[in-house]
């Protein structure tokens, strides 16, 4: 996938793994219109648009139109906008159920439901979406999140048969845990207690960007995740088993809440 002189909308360009996408995107050659519901978070440079965008809006639809109309030299999308909490099920409230489903998966499908069409007129276009490896290993207090990245995992992977003879691209890479602001304490001292390995956002900006112009169709970042994946899908007793014996180290960090 060619860089140079295109035109990226980025969703969850305003912290994390999004953020550090911008910098080596103008590098490359690349126009990059930054869309959050909070733009302002991200400073003023040359190559970078800022404009709101709210993923969870009921009328999402409508805004992804008056944004294409305000910027019809668009040609690719990068999706790496979340949500998630660390919780166990009986803790989450119905209105944090929805805003993960909202945002990290309905987004992305109406994000592909506007641009897919017009990108297969144009003859050229790319729809790259960043899901993680809990979108292949579900994993204890992110039941939500699991479900919601399992299913952008499906989609996609839908997606990309259906446009097959299509010149649209659609890709999905999948990172291992990353160190964003979107992870509180607990998460991290969860990830020292296990022993997990904690991605920067740069370098799996660098993956996605690596796999965007390899033209990959899908990317799992990390090792052994990447093992862990392919287990999982086979013999998922295996990773049952050895969940099992993380649990007791699992819930010292879930927190008790109540559901509304």
């Amino acid at each position: 996938m060619r860089l140079h002189d295109r035109v990226f909308l980025l969703l969850g360009g305003t912290g994390g793994i999004g953020k550090s996408l911008v910098e080596p995107l103008v590098l490359a050659g690349a126009k990059v219109i930054v869309a959050s519901r909070h733009p302002e978070k991200l400073a003023h440079r040359q190559g970078v648009a800022l404009v709101p965008l709210d993923l969870a809006a009921a009328d999402l639809d409508q805004q992804l139109l008056r944004l294409s109309e305000a910027y019809p030299d668009i040609d690719g999308v990068i999706h790496c906008a979340g949500q998630n909490r660390f919780a166990g099920l009986a803790a989450m409230s119905v209105s944090e159920l929805d805003a993960q489903i909202a945002v990290n998966l309905r987004s992305a499908m109406l994000v592909a439901r506007h641009f897919a069409p017009r990108f297969e007129r144009a003859g050229y276009g790319a729809l790259v979406f960043v899901g993680s490896t809990f979108g292949s290993i579900g994993f204890p207090g992110y039941t939500a999140y699991c479900a919601t990245k399992f299913g952008l995992r499906g989609f996609t992977e839908a997606l990309r048969r259906e446009l097959a003879d299509t010149p649209v691209q659609v890709v999905y890479v999948a990172p291992r845990a990353t160190a964003t602001d979107m992870n509180p304490e607990a998460v991290n001292e969860l990830n020292r207690a296990l022993g997990n390995s904690v991605d920067t956002p740069d370098s799996v900006a660098s993956q996605i960007l690596a796999a965007m112009k390899n033209d990959d169709r899908r990317r799992f970042l990390g090792w052994p995740e990447k093992l862990f994946v392919v287990i999982n899908g086979v013999l998922p007793r295996i990773v049952d088993k050895a969940m099992l014996k993380q649990l007791p180290v699992i819930r010292r960090f879930l927190k008790p809440g109540v559901t509304s």
